[in-house]
């Protein structure tokens, strides 16, 4: 089980991610997006939509630094183990409160407003049960970590991050796993099931960027009323520049 953990099921993750992403380009380009829900109710997704991207957006720098750059590289750089952990520690609370926030006020508009949960599909509540509980672990091991100030406390930069870069370098080290605490497991688990499942959900919208809307020429609307015998100077024959969906296909 321990190697299947911690050496099987991320590749099994990460090739149906790449594989996943691929597929689904070619195949459901027209599926590849957020199925945005604004039309229906605003002014929670004001709210809740900017605190938990940008939450999360926080949290993924913070992941980064904490997986990617190995304690001896910030220990070279004269950075002392408890500023790292101070700096960590505040990040990581003030990203995860913006991102559970914005989550509640997300899955609470989805569920109390009735257009919204009737747009909301068995994959979308699987996907949204998935992401609370990598949440739920995530703030699990940020608040463990701030409150045991302990000097016998679990480092997760000897542990987890080095098992991550050993995924990554070719040459896993499950046993790098064995020892660390039940939640930073189950998170880490959990967010690599989240990467298997993320190219057949509405989370693909993450790798859309509307760039084309820089160069998209106008879409001319006009009305019935602009053709032979209709009614001059009614104004709608004027072209407009709409922005529609930067996944949608011109005809």
């Amino acid at each position: 089980m321990s190697t299947f953990l911690w050496v099987v099921f991320p590749y099994l993750a990460l090739a149906t991610f790449v594989g996943g992403l691929i597929w689904r380009y070619r195949y459901d380009q027209f599926g590849w997006t957020s199925r945005s829900s604004q039309l229906y109710e605003s002014k929670l997704l004001r709210i809740g939509s900017p605190l938990f991207h940008v939450g999360l957006l926080i949290a993924l720098m913070g992941h980064l630094m904490g997986l990617v750059i190995p304690k001896t590289w910030t220990d070279g750089l004269g950075i002392e183990q408890h500023l790292y952990h101070l700096f960590a520690v505040v990040g990581g609370l003030v990203s995860g409160a913006m991102i559970v926030v914005g989550f509640a006020i997300l899955v609470f508009r989805r569920r109390t407003t009735s257009t919204v949960f009737q747009a909301t599909t068995w994959n979308d509540k699987l996907m949204y049960l998935l992401l609370g509980l990598v949440i739920a672990f995530g703030m699990w091991n940020t608040l463990s970590t701030a409150l045991d100030v302990s000097h016998d406390a679990y480092n997760y930069r000897l542990g987890v991050s080095r098992w991550f870069r050993s995924v990554f370098m070719l040459r896993p080290d499950a046993s790098l796993m064995v020892d660390a605490p039940l939640q930073f497991q189950v998170h880490a688990v959990l967010a690599f099931l989240l990467i298997l499942v993320w190219p057949f959900t509405r989370l693909v919208h993450v790798f859309s960027a509307p760039i084309g809307y820089l160069t998209r020429p106008y879409i001319v609307y006009r009305s019935a009323g602009d053709g032979p015998g209709g009614r001059p100077g009614s104004g709608l024959g004027v072209p407009q520049k709409t922005w529609d969906s930067p996944t949608s296909k011109r005809g």
